[in-house]
């Protein structure tokens, strides 16, 4: 191990959660793979970080030097968004823009019925601190009227005077000519050089102002949270700070430490981009290319979409009250984690989540757990997970547990026993899942009964085959180390960069040189973007894009542009696919009966890395694997003898039918009755509906 421990073979992928920070090695040189938790430390999300690493280092008798690279997923941006007071926040506009952000859009939060009902968000930035800066652009970025940079430095000093930390720079039709916006840093960097700056020519050079102002802001604002998470890493790495350093955009690829302090919005959604990659590469493995994902942490449940082994990409969403437009893994996040808190409202209603315990306190059941009954906790006074957890590092409280659900179920009328409350919000919990599930599927015309669930996350599942019988789907995969796989995909990522330019060309004018110099620029600018981090040319792989749409529409369309040569040809295939998308997309096209327009041009650069394998399972003579033991489960009304197995016993191609608890480190996977569950030859947990019949994967 010494000859191992003096060579960089080790990647190393570190998730950061709520409640536990998962770890996963790579051992590039055999492919062995290695796993570990450690809770997680809010106040410092560094500190868990690297004792993690530390630990996974001592468990494959590693050292700092066969460590050849570390790629993180983190929440920083996030949290700081949803758990920050967005304050200390400025913008600059174009004069007689002042009340962009006020304007915003003409759109009410599905639900309301009407603005009668709705009551408008406070603004990211009040109207007090946005200051105007005069000169004027036009759409093909001409210069009407030259940058006054006396009403620039007057901004500049005004937040200076106001201690305002962060400002974000959004001019008209910068997009088109960023020279004002550059000029404007540069007076700022002198009369205030302290102020953390966002120009939306770097954050979002493309059209539509407010989207682009927003943008910008949260990219503004989440700058210093991301400069001071790196900063803490980087000293808590100790000898390891050196060492290459990537974190997971929400595009589905990492990006060095240094680009994303440049554009920390490219994080907003890291960790469960890196669930859904990883996802993509069990589910092909598998052969299931459609599915649902349900990655159920401690505070919340992350869902995609997965078509074709590829999961579906969005330009643009919603972070908190906040829209953005960034390409982004399309994510749908709820409120149900193994720590969601159970509760009753006025009127006497039980409700489960979005309220969670987190890791600090944590559920009843943790040594130092809180007051209020969890998810976790229901589980386990159900019997269906074990008495401690991560492998016997934490020991579990049941009878604190069932106290308190039964001190909730004391406040219900019925006489409800603590077992029937903790069926009750299981049940509630498992309906929160499947109706979001509805939600993505069904209500995009897409039947959920075509698609298999993939579960993971600790708190996953030890519900998600319940689920995937509420919406009759197909099956219900389990990986290995599910409550690690976010980490794992962390490491099955290529590096990534997105560079877009507007550009608004109908289709009976467009300029094909001019299109050709506009895929050369952004290419370039990719590739220098990458070589930054290190890539070499050979490794790197350029994709255009385009948005498109019919002339008189609103909203765009993402399509893929034909590689090659910008020709008559290049046109021709672009209207085909965009045709086809739309069709894909809404169900109908106007393909031949109204023309295109092409509005955003795309370039995305990849470096290419050589993605981890999980090995298959070793075949072993012998007898059925022994059950580890048994213990009472409550299903259906009562307790029932269950058998449980140790998932690392389980052989390829074994088979049991429900129910059944298999246990193993860092999460717990139930099969119910009338379940029967299956091990692949990589040893995926495939659970299945014995009433449901088996479809043959063509």
């Amino acid at each position: 191990m010494a000859q191992a421990a003096s060579q960089a073979r080790y990647r190393i992928g570190i998730d950061t959660g709520g409640t536990f920070t998962d770890i996963v090695s790579v051992d590039t040189a055999s492919g062995a793979i290695a796993v570990t938790k450690v809770a997680s430390t809010p106040a410092n999300p560094g500190i868990a970080l690297a004792r993690g690493v530390r630990a996974i280092l001592a468990q494959v008798g590693g050292s700092s030097g066969s460590v050849a690279g570390l790629a993180h997923g983190t929440t920083v941006a996030t949290n700081a968004l949803l758990q920050g007071q967005i304050d200390s926040l400025g913008l600059i506009v174009t004069e007689g823009f002042r009340h962009i952000l006020e304007i915003a859009r003409q759109s009410v939060p599905e639900g309301y019925g009407n603005s009668y009902f709705w009551v408008r968000p406070d603004r990211i930035v009040p109207l007090r601190f946005v200051r105007e800066a005069k000169g004027r652009l036009n759409f093909r970025g001409e210069e009407l009227r030259p940058l006054d940079e006396s009403s620039v430095r007057a901004a500049a000093r005004f937040f200076r005077e106001q201690n305002i930390r962060a400002v974000g720079v959004c001019l008209m039709h910068s997009y088109a000519n960023a020279t004002h916006e550059r000029r404007v840093a540069e007076i700022i960097a002198e009369e205030y050089p302290d102020c953390a700056l966002s120009l939306s020519c770097d954050v979002l050079p493309e059209y539509r102002e407010y989207e682009r102002a927003v943008t910008t802001l949260v990219d503004a604002f989440v700058k210093p949270h991301m400069e001071r998470y790196l900063r803490r890493v980087h000293d808590e790495l100790g000898d390891l700070k050196d060492k290459p350093f990537l974190v997971m955009q929400s595009s589905g690829g990492v990006a060095s430490a240094g680009e994303v302090v440049r554009k920390p919005i490219t994080t907003a959604l890291s960790g469960p981009a890196a669930g859904a990659l990883g996802s993509a590469v069990i589910s092909e493995m598998a052969g299931f290319p459609n599915i649902v994902t349900l990655d159920a942490g401690g505070t919340s449940t992350d869902l995609c979409l997965i078509e074709g082994g590829k999961p579906h990409v969005t330009n643009g969403g919603a972070v908190g009250a906040f829209p953005v437009r960034i390409p982004m893994i399309d994510i749908e996040t709820i409120g149900t984690g193994g720590g969601s808190i159970a509760w009753i409202t006025r009127e006497g209603h039980l409700k489960v989540g979005p309220k969670s315990a987190g890791a600090d306190p944590g559920p009843m059941c943790y040594p130092k757990g809180g007051s209020e009954p969890t998810i976790t906790d229901a589980n386990l006074v159900l019997g269906r997970i074990p008495a401690a957890l991560i492998g016997g590092g934490i020991a579990l409280d049941v009878a604190r547990s069932r106290a308190g659900i039964a001190a909730l179920a004391a406040r219900l009328p019925g006489h409800m026993s603590a077992e029937q409350l903790a069926h009750g919000i299981i049940e509630i919990a498992n309906w929160n899942q499947a109706n979001a599930i509805r939600q993505m599927t069904i209500q995009r015309g897409i039947d959920p009964r075509g698609f298999a669930l993939l579960s993971f996350g600790g708190a996953g599942p030890a519900q998600s085959p319940a689920v995937m019988d509420l919406l009759n789907m197909q099956a219900c995969l389990v990986p290995p180390n599910p409550g690690n796989l976010s980490a794992f995909g962390l490491l099955a990522v290529d590096w990534r960069t997105d560079q877009i330019v507007t550009k608004v060309m109908h289709q009976d004018s467009v300029d094909l040189a001019a299109v050709a110099e506009i895929y050369a620029k952004l290419e370039h600018e990719a590739v220098e973007t990458l070589a930054r981090d290190g890539i070499e040319r050979s490794r790197m792989r350029l994709v255009r894009e385009a948005d498109v749409r019919y002339a008189g529409q609103s909203m765009e369309v993402r399509v893929p542009a034909p590689g090659g040569a910008i020709d008559a040809k290049f046109l021709s295939n672009l209207i085909d696919a965009f045709n086809a998308a739309h069709k894909r997309t809404f169900g109908y096209d106007y393909a031949g009966r109204q023309k295109i327009e092409v509005v955003n041009f795309c370039v995305s650069g990849f470096g290419l890395i050589e993605r981890p394998e999980i090995p298959k399972l070793a075949k072993r003579d012998g007898a059925t694997p022994a059950r580890k033991s048994v213990r009472p489960v409550y299903f259906d009304g009562a307790f029932r003898d269950t058998p449980v197995y140790d998932r690392a016993a389980l052989l390829p191609g074994f088979r049991l039918d429900g129910p059944a608890v298999v246990e193993e480190f860092g999460s717990t996977t139930v099969v119910f009755p009338g379940q029967y569950l299956e091990v692949d030859p990589h040893g995926v947990l495939i659970v299945r509906s014995s009433r449901r019949p088996v479809e043959v994967k063509r």
